[in-house]
């Protein structure tokens, strides 16, 4: 039988991220958007939950309908949020760590931790992991500056060599529309990129404490804060960059301009607007994004790509497909419940690796900390105000030193 290549490429590229069976899983359900059951016979993995917010909640319930995980531990800073989580998660009280460095206490109980507190942590938290042989489970951003993702990177390799999984959970690479649409622009179904449009629109997160102005409301309103969450484009705007990351790299230069204008409050400094141009060796792609509530415009996580043989396109909860003639066009299809489904899958990716004893290198790091870069790249060229080269970049990039005086440690 004679299998096209496209086909075997998907193959090899679903079976090194551990998603083979889930791709037909989820191609066989699509139409409800159901998770699929996971069958699991192995050991089960303890893991420990760090940040109990709103996406720490939301991925931890995810993990607990995996049966290959038992969350047995949590932490967070704030001890009302730790104590909600393990109720709803029937954990030990002992097991509950509070402060900044409450999940040092927590490593020593797990097999593997999922990080889900605000960005600027990620790096120490899983350097700390790691160094205590624990798998790792970490959310993007995966940094908010340079030398942190740099130590991200080297860590997944160092990780792998000791048999240590770590895992980045960005969802639309854990999704096989995404997954296929992607490498057939890399085996050049689309040609040359020509010029492309990516998106990213969507309303105000509203603010979780009034009292900003001291230490721990600072931190609960951590998505506000520029040293604590790395600006709108690299904590939120990654979702839609991520996609133009994983299909042509490192941009050679970037223009454009970033703002605060559209926000009914002066919380925070990260910005409420950009807008940029990407330069590649061939081709560029434009990049628009909003971070307020605009009258009442729909959210917008959507990528445009022109090449000089067909054009990609895709929503985040949408269809993904090519557009072009019977050689080139390829359906695609809708993932509506991508948010979701996405991270099934990275974490039943997670599991797998962990129980073959077989990190595969790591590969997921790689893609997340090149779209971090890719979105601080963009920033430091809009607040430049001037076009910037990826040489210039990293040699003038700055490292986020927070001041965390006032807070428990």
């Amino acid at each position: 039988m004679n299998i096209p290549s496209s086909a075997l490429s998907r193959r090899r590229l679903l079976a090194s991220t551990g998603l083979l069976s889930f791709a037909r899983a989820l191609s066989a359900q699509n139409a409800t958007e159901t998770a699929p059951q996971v069958a699991h016979a192995g050991p089960v993995i303890r893991i420990g939950n760090i940040g109990c917010g709103g996406r720490g909640t939301f991925v931890s319930e995810i993990i607990r309908e995996n049966p290959g995980f038992k969350i047995v531990a949590a932490a967070d800073y704030f001890e009302d949020r730790v104590a909600k989580f393990g109720e709803a998660h029937g954990i030990a009280a002992d097991l509950l760590f509070t402060g900044l460095d409450g999940y040092k206490k927590m490593l020593e109980h797990v097999d593997a931790i999922a990080i889900h507190s605000p960005p600027y942590f990620h790096v120490q938290q899983a350097v700390d992991a790691v160094a205590a042989g624990k798998h790792v489970l970490i959310a993007k951003p995966v940094a908010i500056d340079v030398a942190g993702c740099e130590v991200i990177r080297q860590l997944a390799k160092d990780a792998a060599a000791k048999g240590i999984c770590v895992v980045a959970d960005v969802q639309c690479r854990g999704d096989q529309y995404f997954q296929e649409g992607i490498n057939r622009i890399h085996e050049g179904a689309i040609g040359d990129l020509m010029f492309g449009e990516c998106h990213y629109e969507a309303d105000l997160i509203p603010l979780r404490d009034q009292a900003d102005a001291v230490p721990e409301g600072r931190l609960k309103n951590w998505i506000r804060h520029r040293d604590l969450a790395g600006d709108i484009i690299t904590e939120q705007n990654i979702h839609a960059l991520d996609i133009v990351s994983w299909a042509f790299g490192r941009p050679k230069r970037v223009s454009g301009i970033c703002g605060r204008g559209g926000r009914p409050d002066d919380v925070g400094d990260v910005s409420d607007h950009y807008a940029l141009l990407f330069e590649f060796e061939k081709g560029a792609i434009t990049f628009a994004s909003r971070q307020y509530t605009a009258w009442g415009s729909p959210f917008l996580c959507d990528n445009r790509f022109v090449g000089n043989k067909a054009m990609f396109t895709s929503k985040f909860g949408g269809r993904v497909m090519i557009r072009g003639n019977k050689e080139a066009y390829w359906p695609g299809g809708e993932s509506k419940n991508l948010y979701r489904s996405g991270s099934v899958n990275n974490v039943e990716a997670f599991r797998a690796s962990i129980d073959t004893k077989n990190p595969a290198g790591n590969t997921t790091i790689e893609g997340a900390v090149e779209t971090a870069l890719l979105t601080l790249f963009g920033e430091h060229a809009a607040k430049a105000g001037h076009t910037v080269t990826w040489e210039g970049f990293i040699r003038d990039a700055m490292t986020v030193r927070p001041d965390l005086s006032g807070l428990k440690a």
